[in-house]
């Protein structure tokens, strides 16, 4: 059985005192469970917030994102090698970089290989907006998405990445995805894995949603089938809403 992941991106909040602030707050109200639960912070707040974990076994520590080049004249850029002492996993691919800063699938695909080369698990995202499900052609954006960034990958290397779905169409916007539609998707980014690769390896890679979330859907998503866990947003930046969501999990 698939572990369930729930990874909290607090994007671009929190300076780092509310930052260590929240994080003392979800490991005190944490309880136990089976979940991984991943926090990615600002990347000022890693260097601190290792130290603080490393007495954390539950909790992992996780970028936002990386460069797309391991070194070089690239100002204001993050490589892996610089995340590399602090986190386990980095964000890649979110809608937010893809439609705010330009970012490809090619470049995406740059950014997974050079995580792998250092031991650091993908969290790719991929994902449609709102005009391309009105167009009926979601599962047909996501596909690519995922063959373009991911299907150079091995059999050994593709069981590392963790799939996160983000319907675009469904973050903030008022609209809001059932738990069925995102379990359709994830069904259909499951088979997909499968064809390319086989069902025992489609089977064992954790694809996660990355909608909308709060703790009074997350019990009926957990529930599908084919979801794995969830990438929370501004929840995440609620201490005991994420908590919820946590114990939900279970």
């Amino acid at each position: 059985m698939r572990q369930k992941t729930i990874a909290g991106n607090w994007k671009m909040n929190t300076t780092l005192e509310e930052g260590i602030q929240l994080l003392h707050a979800i490991a005190a109200q944490r309880k136990d469970n089976t979940a991984q639960v991943i926090i990615c912070p600002p990347h000022t707040h890693l260097a601190s917030f290792k130290n603080l974990m490393d007495n954390q076994a539950y909790l992992s520590l996780g970028a936002q994102n990386c460069a797309d080049e391991a070194c070089g004249a690239y100002t204001g850029d993050i490589s892996v090698a610089m995340i590399k002492p602090f986190v386990d996993f980095c964000i890649v691919g979110h809608s937010e970089r893809r439609s705010y800063h330009g970012e490809t699938n090619e470049s995406i695909k740059a950014k997974i290989d050079l995580l792998l080369q250092d031991q650091i698990q993908p969290i790719f995202c991929c994902g449609e907006s709102l005009e391309e499900r009105n167009n009926e052609v979601h599962f047909e954006l996501v596909e690519s998405q995922i063959a373009a960034a991911l299907f150079h990958l091995d059999a050994s290397a593709i069981t590392q990445i963790i799939i996160a779905y983000e319907p675009i169409w469904a973050i903030g916007t008022g609209h809001t995805a059932s738990a069925a539609q995102a379990q359709e998707m994830h069904a259909a980014i499951r088979s997909l894995l499968s064809k390319k690769y086989s069902p025992q390896i489609a089977n064992r890679i954790s694809i996660i949603y990355g909608g909308s979330c709060n703790a009074s859907n997350a019990m009926e998503l957990f529930a599908q089938n084919d979801i794995d866990g969830r990438l929370i947003g501004g929840a995440s930046l609620k201490a005991e809403e994420f908590i919820k969501i946590i114990q939900a999990a279970n």
